[in-house]
């Protein structure tokens, strides 16, 4: 992924330096880095066993059980950033997240979930994460902030232009093309950090007289948790498809297991994609 015109937007972000802090970033990382990669080698459609077990739910638990109904007409798909740059092995943060995607099946979960929501004419939502030239000018960022700017992540030159951006990390995973350029998906003006308080998708959502969300997308603990949170706040009912997110592995911790275990404390449901497909296709 490539920062436009940066000789001319004045954000001192220029090639050179994209290029060091991705390298910082991939050899800080590179032990799960040669993980991911091996994992990559295997076709996996759903999570590993030892994925499953690994992030096994509590034998017993200590907290009370809820769920969500799927109701049609009032119940949506929403899937945060399905883009290059989170899911795929060119993108510019697989060193950190590219295990965690790979052994939960992230990439085919997500598809698996589109087939099922456009199968029964379900409405489906995608909340994406762009930044613009100006974004880089913020005075103060946080710390995955401050990294996303550096590694040119999710660049685009321009709101009102699309110059670049097909293939590259802010582009859809090519197999999700064909879901969401049908003309019936609805495609949210960009979040900015990590929730939806800056775009629009509660608008659309309430637009369309939506008040259930099945939530999947990336990353789990940062944007896929912040949409879950802010839809909870505004009153909606959200179950997140577990296998259908993934999260960075990095020194200080395991952003899936940290999203996971928040997850089981506050959605109206944690479903396995399995799990969400069979609603689904029940629900037409």
């Amino acid at each position: 992924m490539t920062h436009h015109d940066h000789e001319n937007c004045g954000c001192d972000v220029t090639q050179e330096k994209v290029d060091m802090a991705r390298r910082r970033l991939l050899a800080g990382v590179a032990a799960t880095a040669a993980g991911a990669t091996a994992l990559a080698a295997t076709d996996a459609s759903a999570a590993t066993p030892e994925a499953r077990e690994a992030y096994a739910d509590p034998e017993t638990p200590g907290l009370p059980q809820v769920d969500m109904q799927i109701e049609p007409g009032r119940t949506a798909l929403v899937v945060t950033d399905p883009q290059v740059d989170f899911l795929s092995e060119k993108g510019v943060t697989w060193g950190v997240v590219g295990e965690s995607v790979t052994e939960q099946g992230t990439v085919d979960n997500i598809e698996r979930l589109f087939k099922a929501a456009k199968a029964v004419d379900m409405p489906v939502f995608i909340s994406p994460h762009y930044y613009y030239p100006h974004d880089h000018k913020w005075k103060f960022e946080g710390t995955l902030e401050k990294t996303m700017h550096a590694i040119g992540m999710f660049d685009r030159p321009d709101p009102l232009s699309l110059e670049g951006f097909d293939g590259s990390g802010a582009d859809w995973m090519p197999q999700y093309k064909k879901y969401i350029e049908d003309g019936k998906t609805i495609v949210c003006s960009p979040h900015k950090v990590y929730s939806p308080a800056q775009n629009d998708l509660n608008l659309q959502l309430r637009k369309q007289g939506i008040d259930k969300v099945i939530l999947a997308g990336m990353s789990a603990n940062l944007c896929t948790q912040a949409h879950l949170y802010e839809l909870l706040e505004l009153g909606y009912e959200v179950a997140v498809v577990r296998d259908a997110t993934a999260g960075a592995k990095v020194p200080e911790g395991d952003g899936y297991l940290a999203a996971i275990i928040n997850f089981r404390m506050v959605a109206n449901g944690v479903w396995w994609t399995d799990d969400a497909v069979e609603r689904i296709t029940r629900s037409a």
